[in-house]
């Protein structure tokens, strides 16, 4: 079993106003330092089978269609090996 990661964030070009209002609201927290923040959305797949070319391009069709805006979002797709439970 494999989880494949499927990493959405706005288009650099479109404003985020919830990155920037936790941008706003760091030094009063006591974290200076930080410039910039994006908000973005994170999705974990377990992919039942191996994650072959054919499964990393639906995988790709479903972030495309379903899980970003792709008028406003980018997204990236990794894959991560899940270890098995302990028995």
């Amino acid at each position: 079993m494999a989880r494949v990661v499927v990493d959405v964030m706005l288009k650099p070009e479109i404003l985020d106003p919830q990155g920037q209002a936790v941008q706003r609201a760091l030094p009063r927290l006591g974290f200076d330092g930080i410039s910039d923040v994006r908000q973005g959305k994170r999705f974990e797949l377990e992919v039942d089978g191996p994650v072959d070319e054919a499964a990393l391009a639906r995988i790709h069709d479903l972030a495309e269609s379903f899980l970003a805006n792709t008028v406003i979002e980018d997204f990236t797709i990794r894959v991560e090996e899940v270890a098995e439970a302990a028995k």
